[in-house]
């Protein structure tokens, strides 16, 4: 078996559901547009650039889930999921997906953004395992704190060999293995598995695969 792992945002995601989230947020007057825009874009800026404070930032972006129930937060999801992520999804990153589930390969989503916002979009593309950063619960409400490891540069390589123990696995027990991604930040672990694939990349990130000659390739 062959292991297939996905970055999600801006790789089969055309956009980012991290930011956009906070957006459509805004749209319904649940956060404060002067202040809350302005944060997400440096944040987002800094993510882009490599210098994200990957604490500070998750501060900032998981307190608008302590704030309001479950039940709300489930309810704005799904029309979240409706009007911004589905158009997001393309049938050139749908197709790749099914390519590698008729390969019979086990298919990962790996993600920084939290698994609130991605669990759903996962489960939109038939993808079964989500690796994401985990909000905190206490009694199904979440607390605004992050849950473990953030998965995050050197976080991805931690969680998916957390993960992979937990399931009696390697990454070295398949027959081969797959990333793609357009974040330079996904660098440590593209250069850990057998086919890393950049995705309408970053400058930084276009510039170090076409260095190793890795594949670069575009799903919008």
């Amino acid at each position: 078996m062959q292991l297939a792992l996905f970055d999600l945002d801006n790789t089969l995601l055309a956009g980012d559901s991290d930011f956009e989230w906070g957006r459509f947020l805004i749209s319904l007057g649940v956060l404060d547009e002067e202040l809350h825009l302005a944060r997400n874009a440096q944040f987002y800026e800094d993510y882009k650039q490599g210098t994200l404070d990957i604490h500070a930032f998750l501060e900032f972006q998981l307190k608008p889930l302590s704030t309001h129930p479950r039940a709300q937060l489930d309810a704005w999801h799904a029309l979240y999921m409706e009007q911004i992520i589905r158009p997001m999804m393309t049938d050139k990153a749908r197709a790749l997906v099914e390519r590698h589930r008729a390969n019979g390969d086990l298919l990962v989503v790996i993600t920084a953004t939290n698994g609130f916002v991605t669990a759903p979009i996962a489960k939109e593309f038939g993808i079964k395992h989500l690796i994401a950063t985990m909000p905190e619960e206490v009694n199904g409400q979440y607390t605004g704190r992050v849950s473990g490891v953030p998965s995050f540069k050197e976080g991805k390589i931690t969680r998916l060999m957390q993960w992979l123990e937990s399931r009696g696995e390697t990454l070295q027990g398949f027959e081969a293995s797959w990333f793609y991604s357009d974040s330079h930040n996904d660098l440590p672990l593209m250069k850990l598995v057998d086919h890393p694939v950049a995705v309408t990349p970053d400058p930084t990130l276009l510039a170090y695969a076409e260095e190793q000659g890795w594949p670069i390739i575009s799903l919008r």
